[in-house]
């Protein structure tokens, strides 16, 4: 089971539900009011408790708007009766923050993920947020999200495989790139995709600029192709699947999934790639029982467009990451 925790400054609370899957959907709230702190400002969330105790906790901020900005999420569980100590994860932007433990006890984060393999609760979550001009946290339309999933595994019998959806999403691939970096630009590829099948046609190595981590030398730090797209006027989240039925309601709602997989040499038959140890591929649709993939890995745009077989997908991506971005266009605030 994943619980997707939302608090939302300048949405309407409806705009955002509709975005997320029925069974992973919490009421959304209003995010508390951002307070000075330490030449920026602080937003501290209400305590959220999922429906089971999670050992897997995903945030994203999405705000729509080009100032820059940088941002920190802080963590703390509830087991055993007590809060744990505050956590940090990676920080995202130029500024700088004052450091904190990314471990306490059991608790750990993961540069874009907190792990704790004592079950929490209930989760506190807070947000360090530092800009030029701190006006735009209160005048721009942004929400935090929170995926929680509580590690169980939902049995094959409960994964319809039936129908068809295709959603056009246009192709494009990450070794049309530049030598120096198409081997490493999965996901900015990926977003560019779903952005342009949004209305927003990018260029694919602007994207991968803007999502870059230079202090990690990553391209696919997840909350950092949330950050991206909203630059662009598009609103996202992070969202631990738990099941495929989860994923087959976002494409039936025209809403592509940005999906992190992993595999090993003949785990996924037709792979662009013959292996990789974390690669990120966008779901297009499904057709019965073979999901239907933008795969940027592939050698050309040409053969980009893929199909899958579910059972070879679901256990590269649902049973190990299972992590999805889903990018969508709410109604205006």
């Amino acid at each position: 089971m994943t619980d997707l925790f939302v608090a939302s400054s300048g949405f309407e609370p409806s705009a955002l539900a509709a975005a997320i899957p029925p069974a992973c959907r919490r009421p959304v709230v209003v995010a508390p009011r951002p307070v000075p702190d330490d030449g920026g400002v602080l937003v501290d969330l209400p305590a959220w408790t999922p429906r089971r105790p999670a050992t897997h906790l995903l945030p994203a901020l999405s705000l729509l708007g080009d100032d820059e900005y940088s941002y920190r999420f802080e963590l703390s569980v509830h087991t055993a009766g007590a809060w744990s100590p505050w956590v940090g994860g990676a920080s995202l932007g130029a500024a700088g923050f004052v450091p904190i433990p990314s471990r306490a006890g059991a608790l750990a984060s993961d540069v874009d993920v907190f792990v704790t393999p004592e079950p929490a609760e209930a989760v506190r979550l807070r947000l360090r947020f530092r800009a030029v001009d701190l006006r735009g946290l209160a005048t721009a339309p942004w929400f935090v999200s929170l995926s929680a999933w509580d590690g169980a595994r939902v049995p094959a019998a409960a994964r319809p495989v039936s129908g068809l959806v295709r959603l056009a999403v246009p192709p494009r691939s990450q070794m049309e790139e530049d030598e120096t970096i198409r081997h490493r630009i999965c996901s900015p590829t990926s977003v560019a995709m779903v952005l342009d099948y949004l209305g927003e046609r990018l260029d694919t190595r602007e994207l991968a600029a803007a999502v870059f981590h230079p202090g990690l030398d990553l391209y696919g730090v997840w909350p950092a192709a949330i950050r991206a797209a909203g630059r662009h006027g598009v609103a996202g989240y992070l969202l631990r699947f738990p099941d495929w039925a989860a994923a087959a309601w976002c494409l039936g709602e025209r809403l592509p999934i940005i999906a992190s997989v992993r595999y090993a040499a003949g785990e996924l038959t037709g792979a662009a790639i013959p292996e990789t140890a974390g690669h990120l591929l966008v779901l297009v649709g499904y057709d019965g029982d073979r999901v239907l993939v933008n795969d940027p890995a592939a050698p050309d745009r040409r053969s980009v467009e893929r199909a899958y077989r579910l059972d070879e997908l679901e256990r590269v991506w649902l049973e190990r990451s299972g992590v999805g971005y889903v990018l969508f266009r709410p109604a205006a605030p």
